[in-house]
């Protein structure tokens, strides 16, 4: 049972392990964005983003949902934001 949450644990760690993957979340931690935006504010190909987002979004991180023929991203849980603050903190600490 134990070892079923770190694999979990993992896979949330796998999925943030891409920088791409780690500029969706920061992006959306501003709040929902459709993928177009994404896309644009970005500046990789569509398919790229499509992948990253579907790998967050099974890792558990964002949520989606549709509207007529677009598609909107979401954070799933708004610690995120916090947790990339401390990162941010880390890697502060460590260049100084």
């Amino acid at each position: 049972m134990k070892s079923n949450l770190y694999e979990k644990k993992a896979q949330i760690f796998k999925a943030l392990s891409n920088p791409v993957r780690l500029e969706i979340i920061d992006l959306l931690a501003d709040g929902e964005k459709c993928v177009c935006e994404i896309v644009e504010k970005l500046n990789y190909e569509q398919p790229h983003i499509s992948k990253s987002l579907l790998k967050l979004k099974d890792a558990g991180l964002i949520r989606d949902r549709k509207e007529g023929l677009n598609v909107y991203y979401s954070l799933k849980i708004c610690c995120m934001k916090d947790f990339l603050k401390c990162i941010d903190k880390i890697l502060d600490n460590t260049t100084n």
